[in-house]
């Protein structure tokens, strides 16, 4: 693939209409069947081992109308995720609790043909104005360094600083909370 251009991809928020496209994308080849983007939302601990049962929580969200991300598209064909909604709407993520009408980016999966196509800097940038366009006066997202060993699903400190959020403080070893005033 070359360069990437802005029109060759788009994003649309999951709802009822594209919950086929993220069912497509997550069971596709190296999709996050396993954990349905569920690891920082409610979930009772007896199914957190459930695949079946984490996919049926996050389709409950959608059916309750619960902003849970944005699917991206290269053409129609659904290539990308990223989990941001209202940060109420997670488990504790270690935010900075002063702040009000905050959404929460938690999570992005690329497939691997489109990897490295700075692909990642568009889902920020369309996850941030579905954020504002929704009532979110800052989003806070929780990403790691780039030799992390875990939670990379959760970005890069170095992108987040580049596309304008400040760091707050850490969150447990590994995580950094980065917020954009939007």
């Amino acid at each position: 693939m070359g360069a990437i251009k802005k029109s060759e991809y788009q994003f649309k928020p999951v709802d009822r209409k594209t919950w086929p496209d993220l069912e497509k994308l997550f069971e596709g080849k190296g999709g996050p069947k396993y954990c349905w983007c569920m690891v920082w939302r409610e979930l009772d601990a007896s199914l957190r081992n459930d695949n079946k049962a984490k996919k049926s929580a996050l389709k409950s969200q959608v059916d309750h109308k619960i902003p849970i991300g944005l699917i991206g598209y290269h053409g129609e064909e659904p290539i990308a995720w990223c989990s941001v909604g209202p940060r109420e709407s997670f488990r504790d993520l270690g935010g900075d609790s002063d702040l009000e009408n905050v959404w929460s980016i938690t999570c992005f999966f690329i497939r691997k043909e489109h990897r490295k196509q700075r692909l990642t800097e568009q889902m920020i940038t369309e996850a941030t104005r579905y954020a504002k366009k929704r009532g979110a006066k800052h989003v806070e997202a929780y990403p790691v360094a780039p030799d992390s060993p875990s939670y990379r699903f959760m970005g890069f400190k170095p992108l987040f600083e580049k596309m304008g959020f400040d760091y707050r403080h850490k969150a447990g070893s590994r995580r950094y909370v980065m917020v954009s005033d939007v």
